[in-house]
């Protein structure tokens, strides 16, 4: 007898080759989780873990968390030297520097991903029209990694600071 067919076209969604049963032993297959892990002093890195069970996915995302860490630049007081839009797919997240005292004012997966990084003073914006949180954090470290400091902007021009800041003292 043949295979039944699904969908309009008359073609198995199938591939040909795969002969696993179609039948699922369970309902949830798979426990995704999104890992921040940082040294709260400039160095932070993330990473989607997947496994059967919460417990492995947790220690495989923290796993690849640490090896994919990278360094932000953290300036006065614990913020970022200035401001900028990271992006990621339809996410947006504007990243914007505080003075003092101002706390870390941002949602879920931004303040988790900045709190791992040791900013202490930033405020954070949801741009896009995506509310995911994959796409957020993806975005918050592109956002991250994009950011130049004063001497770095200096080093690339070859020129001095004081050039760069235009004769102003920060």
């Amino acid at each position: 007898m043949a295979t039944q067919r699904e969908g309009r076209g008359g073609r198995d969604k199938r591939d040909k080759r795969d002969k696993r049963p179609r039948e699922r032993e369970s309902e949830l297959v798979e426990n995704v989780i999104y890992m921040a892990a940082g040294d709260q002093q400039g160095k932070v890195g993330t990473a989607l873990g997947k496994a059967n069970q919460v417990a492995e996915a947790i220690r495989k995302g923290f796993e690849q968390a640490r090896r994919n860490m990278v360094q932000v630049p953290i300036v006065r007081h614990g913020t970022i030297p200035h401001e900028i839009i990271g992006h990621h797919g339809s996410g947006r997240v504007l990243l914007r520097p505080a003075g003092p005292g101002t706390g870390v004012i941002a949602g879920g997966p931004v303040r988790a991903v900045l709190e791992c990084a040791g900013v202490q003073d930033i405020l954070t914006k949801s741009l896009g029209s995506s509310n995911n949180p994959i796409n957020l954090v993806r975005a918050t470290m592109d956002g991250l990694t994009s950011l130049v400091t004063v001497e770095q902007a200096a080093w690339e021009r070859g020129i001095t600071v004081e050039e760069v800041r235009g004769g102003r003292r920060e």
